[in-house]
Parts: C-alpha cells; sequence; structure tokens
C-alpha cells in the first residue's frame, strides 16, 4: 500500500490555488531556496494556540531565503469557520505573514498526505522533502513549547547541512475530510515514526 503522507525525499507536488491575497499560486510562485508548506485552517486551537510562535519563524527565516505557504484543506461541511470568507478575515484581521491558499477539493492535501492541523513539510532547493511533521512540542499551548523542530530544521539546513530529526509526528487536530464525520482519518493515514 502507497504511503499516504510524503516520503522524506519526495518532490513538492505543484498545485494551483486561489490565496487571500487575491492571486492563483503555484510552486513557481514561491522560488526562495527553501520552501515550507503547511496545513492549517481558522479554526483548530492547535493552529490558534501556535501562530504567533509561526509568525517569529517565518518572520526570522523569510529574510534568509524561505518561503512559507498555509493551506486551508478543511471541509466547511465540518467548520463552517473554515470557509474562504474566514480565511480572508483573518489574514485581514492577524496580517500573518505568509501566503494563505484554499484547498478546497482537498486535491492538495491529499497529494502532501496531509495529516493534522498544523503538519509542516519543508522543501529544499531542489525541492525534495527534507522534513516534515510538527512545528514545535506544544503547540496548543506556546508557553510549554521546549523544542520548536521546525526552527530547528530550517537553521541546519540553511547551515547547509540535513535536517537532524527529519520526520515527527505532527500534533493537532486531524484535517476535516469533505463527507466525512470531524474525527476520520483516511485508513492508510497513521502516525509518521
Amino acid at each position: 500500500m502507497k504511503p499516504f503522507t510524503l516520503l522524506l525525499g519526495a518532490q513538492a507536488p505543484d498545485f494551483s490555488l486561489a490565496a487571500t491575497d487575491g492571486r492563483r499560486v503555484s510552486l513557481a510562485d514561491f522560488p526562495a531556496p527553501i520552501l515550507v508548506v503547511f496545513f492549517t485552517c481558522n479554526h483548530c486551537p492547535f493552529v490558534t494556540g501556535s501562530d504567533e510562535v509561526t509568525r517569529r519563524t517565518v518572520d526570522s527565516f523569510r529574510p534568509r531565503g524561505v518561503d512559507f505557504l498555509a493551506i486551508n484543506s478543511n471541509s466547511v461541511a465540518t467548520y463552517a469557520e473554515d470557509s474562504w470568507e474566514h480565511m480572508v478575515r483573518r489574514m485581514a484581521e492577524h496580517k500573518f505573514p505568509w501566503t494563505y491558499a484554499h484547498d478546497s477539493t482537498q486535491s492538495v492535501a491529499l497529494a502532501y498526505g496531509a495529516l493534522r492541523t498544523p503538519h509542516f513539510f519543508v522543501f529544499d532547493t531542489q525541492r525534495r522533502l527534507v522534513y516534515t511533521g510538527r512545528g514545535v512540542d506544544s503547540p496548543r499551548d506556546a508557553s510549554r513549547i521546549r523544542v520548536n523542530d521546525l526552527d530547528r530544521a530550517l537553521s541546519e539546513l540553511l547551515a547547509g547541512k540535513t535536517p537532524s530529526v527529519p520526520m515527527t509526528n505532527p500534533i493537532g487536530c486531524n484535517v476535516k475530510w469533505n463527507g466525512q464525520n470531524a474525527h476520520w482519518m483516511p485508513p492508510e493515514a497513521c502516525d509518521l515514526v
């Protein structure tokens, strides 16, 4: 059986998605040497609990050659708060420093094998996957964070090293799939490590 989540070394799947800034974006729109794609949403407490930590990561690493794309793939039928309108409103309110795109068909979440919100995928200059998993070890309560896996992976990449911990389990709410109950996950989805 094919693994659900992209394997380390896999090429980043391309996409064409509407972003809240009015653009339609694909991989070509993110030319920086390193690309972080992360699956997120508007309502999940693990997302909202770590948004400001993610903001600090973006503010720290974007000037050093890292692009960041957030993708909301959640079913609006499951959580109305994850609608396009709420995405636009949330970006206007919080002014997050990343591109926020909508995967209304969930095809991109399936192509990447997104498990939870948030779930981070880090790609190198050849757009090969070099890190996948959580951003931090306590995304719901930032005051309890002891490990920032995303920062470590990006720091090591920028130093010319391979991430020392290339895979972790994402921590968060599961992606809300169309036509399924709120806690359903595809049967082939499983822990990464």
